[in-house]
């Protein structure tokens, strides 16, 4: 009985057909980085001061500089060791019953008592507008900020659930499009309600449509090809993604209004409703569902793309593998290497998620040109798919994956001490650091799925990367708020997390060369011999390095 890998090997595991659908869907991943970390520019959040209208009014009228009329309302604190204009406070002087000058931004106001800002804010951002001075989510409401992030890691969690059952239940292909339709009309929404509670559901909503699709994009990517070219075509998909953030810092800066920004996002979902039309379902789902005449029908015609032909002899087709129906969330701590698996899996999408995201929104407030900054730290992220591709069949998994934890964590801790003085060499140490989390990012999808045997295999990767998503609600608040105490604190944070996270990588097994297990019964086997073979492997080096020292004693 032939199975759908058989009827692939006759179709063309990457023929034209499956190049025309893996550009389509790859494209359909450019916008989701705008998506994920749009807040660097749409949250963004400029210099600011107390603003007093009595004090603008007089800037104008005597043709002051913003820094002359700041003086005035803005008293000196001390800010972790640097003295700055206080954001948050104000000199308490009634200047409308103060006789001001064109000569008063000379005034001694070094005694004069203060308090928090009455009349809102001024920002040093003229001419643009962000979330941030549209409802002044400064000081005690910056907070809100980090909501506006969080909320949109929430819809996701959301997402990854929702649209797993309906991909399962209605196909990979409709699920898609109602991705399409729902983050079309959520994203233009979300550029015109008028307040702010309104923007948190609607962002919600976006994050979860956004992150359904970009999910089912890449499960019928990796249905739709054969098995030596699943890992390849699932690692350029998530490279495009990076493509999308070279792409946003150059539309952030021309288009300046963030509810514009927001329109052109969310743009590119019309143009992927013909998807529907353009790429077929996925034969494997249909296969799963007994609907084995619609799958031959699929594949005859991907064949046919592929200029090539069935043979007749696959009337009937059964499924590669399945989940069984008595898998259940305890079997992914059932034993004790599963147990570790799971844990160790589990720290690794936390981790990935908290210190990716963290390194891109702290660009938005380390204090150069964030355009810049954020375009220079995008484009290190394309050389870690390029060394993901070179090393996992020459060195294997575990060790570029811990290596790459461990170099993403000792350069988070190494940028937090290097002054700002030494700004180009601080930039490419973060660099460093921002294209080691890349990679461990886009590791851990596969090496997720080479861990867990068949039967709980789609269950051990969703419940792992909802981690991810929890990571993706707590690094907001993470870096902001430590920023705030001082700035380079969620460095040292991430840094820690990622050498735990990359300690801990090497507690699992090499998978390089291994078949994918079947049982529970396979995983403790592999990590059996796996550790037998370490122990004979270092005895051998123990014995040769012992022969050499009493070759040269003697």
């Amino acid at each position: 009985m032939a199975t759908f890998d058989d009827l692939l090997e006759e179709a063309g595991t990457f023929g034209r057909c499956q190049k025309r659908i893996f550009a389509l869907l790859c494209l359909l991943s450019i916008p989701v980085s705008a998506v994920y970390v749009g807040i660097v520019f749409q949250g963004f959040t400029p210099d600011h001061w107390c603003r007093d209208a009595a004090v603008v009014e007089r800037r104008q009228a005597c043709s002051w500089s913003l820094s002359d009329s700041r003086r005035l309302t803005a008293l000196v604190v001390n800010n972790s060791g640097v003295l700055q204009q206080s954001s948050c406070e104000q000199y308490e002087v009634d200047w409308n019953n103060t006789r001001l000058t064109c000569d008063s931004q000379e005034l001694n106001l070094t005694n004069v008592p203060v308090t928090a800002c009455k009349d809102g804010w001024e920002y040093q951002y003229e001419g643009r507008k962000s979330l941030v001075t549209e409802f002044n989510l400064v000081c005690s409401d910056a907070w809100l900020v980090d909501m506006y992030q969080s909320i949109l890691n929430v819809g996701f969690l959301i997402g990854s659930f929702a649209f797993g059952y309906l991909a399962d239940r209605f196909g990979r292909r409709v699920s898609i499009m109602m991705s399409n339709i729902l983050n079309l009309i959520a994203g233009i929404v979300l550029a015109v309600v008028p307040n702010y509670i309104s923007i948190l559901v609607v962002r919600c909503i976006f994050g979860f449509g956004v992150k359904g699709g970009w999910m089912n994009g890449y499960v019928l990517l990796t249905e739709m090809v054969g098995a030596e070219y699943r890992r390849t075509v699932g690692i350029v998909y998530q490279m495009f993604f990076s493509v999308g953030n070279l792409i946003l810092p150059l539309l952030a800066y021309y288009i300046t209004d963030w509810r514009w920004l927001q329109v052109v996002i969310t743009a590119p979902y019309l143009f992927f409703l013909p998807y529907y039309w353009f790429i077929p379902e996925s034969p494997r789902w249909l296969i799963s569902q007994k609907n084995t005449a619609k799958a031959l029908e699929i594949t005859e015609a991907m064949a046919k793309e592929n200029k090539k032909k069935l043979s007749k002899n696959f009337e009937t087709v059964t499924e590669d593998e399945g989940d069984s129906p008595s898998a259940s969330l305890l079997d992914l701590f059932r034993t004790p290497n599963m147990r570790k698996h799971t844990f160790i899996l589990m720290f690794n999408w936390f981790t990935s998620a908290v210190v990716y995201q963290g390194l891109i929104m702290r660009v938005g407030i380390a204090g150069g040109n964030v355009y810049i900054d954020f375009l220079i730290s995008g484009l290190v992220e394309f050389p870690a798919a390029f060394l993901i591709l070179i090393t996992i069949e020459r060195i294997g998994r575990r060790l570029p994956f811990a290596a790459a934890n461990i170099v993403a964590g000792a350069a988070c801790v190494i940028t937090a001490f290097i002054p700002d003085s030494m700004f180009w060499f601080k930039t490419v140490v973060a660099c460093i650091g921002r294209l080691g989390i890349t990679m461990a990012f886009e590791m851990v999808v596969f090496v997720n799925t080479e861990l867990y045997p068949t039967f709980i295999r789609n269950l051990g990767v969703s419940v792992c990367s909802t981690l991810c998503d929890i990571g993706g609600i707590v690094s907001p608040f993470l870096l902001y708020r430590l920023a705030f105490i001082w700035l380079e604190l969620p460095l040292i944070i991430f840094g820690v997390v990622a050498f735990v996270a990359g300690g801990l990588v090497l507690l699992l097994p090499e998978t390089r060369g291994v078949p994918l297990p079947e049982t529970l019964d396979d995983i403790e086997l592999c990590v059996f011999i796996h550790n037998y073979y370490t122990c004979i492997y270092k005895l051998i080096n123990l014995q040769v390095v012992m022969s050499e020292f009493e070759y040269l004693v003697n």
